[in-house]
């Protein structure tokens, strides 16, 4: 009599459920990475929001801009103006304001009499708490970037609202370098 070569049915049932166990143990270690990444990029794209603020106010003479768009342009941004400088990424600056899981805004603050705005605010918040990120993020004209843990509500673009954030350690407070 031949013998059969093959497995047996509990051969496969061992190794089905062994892969299902590394499975287990991976995937959380994979969002954890991925909300990570999208963090590091949400805080890349709040320094980079600012500092095309900052260079904004001295490229133009007046003032810091008056909301995102005017920080950027549709693409191809060619020629750049006061309503599109075409200093940030199309990306950030026109349709959704979204980018790696983050919703991003910003604003003009403390206009003077000349109605010159003397500061800005530029946050950026998780579209979806504990998937795309667990933290928002906030920066002002100081160039301090802070963050809240709670993630789930924006911190707002109104005046002072990113120099209000409290430091309490692992909840909120500037970002490290």
């Amino acid at each position: 009599m031949k013998k059969q070569k093959g497995f047996s049915l509990i051969e496969l049932l061992i190794v089905v459920a062994i892969i299902l166990i590394i499975a287990a143990i991976a995937i959380p270690n994979l969002l954890r990475s991925k909300i990570a990444a999208n963090e590091s990029s949400a805080v890349g794209s709040v320094r980079t929001i600012g500092t095309a603020e900052v260079t904004y106010q001295s490229s133009w003479g007046t003032g810091f801009a008056a909301n995102l768009a005017s920080l950027g342009g549709p693409p191809p941004c060619t020629v750049a103006t006061a309503a599109q400088a075409c200093l940030i990424d199309p990306l950030l600056s026109t349709g959704g304001f979204t980018k790696s899981g983050y919703a991003f805004n910003a604003a003009g603050t403390f206009p003077d009499v000349n109605n010159i705005l003397n500061g800005f605010e530029v946050n950026a918040t998780p579209n979806t708490y504990q998937t795309t990120g667990v933290r928002a993020f906030c920066d002002d004209q100081t160039g301090v970037i802070k963050f809240v843990g709670n993630g789930a509500a924006a911190i707002g673009v109104g005046q002072g609202a990113c120099a209000a954030i409290a430091t309490v350690p692992g909840v909120s407070g500037p970002v490290g370098n």
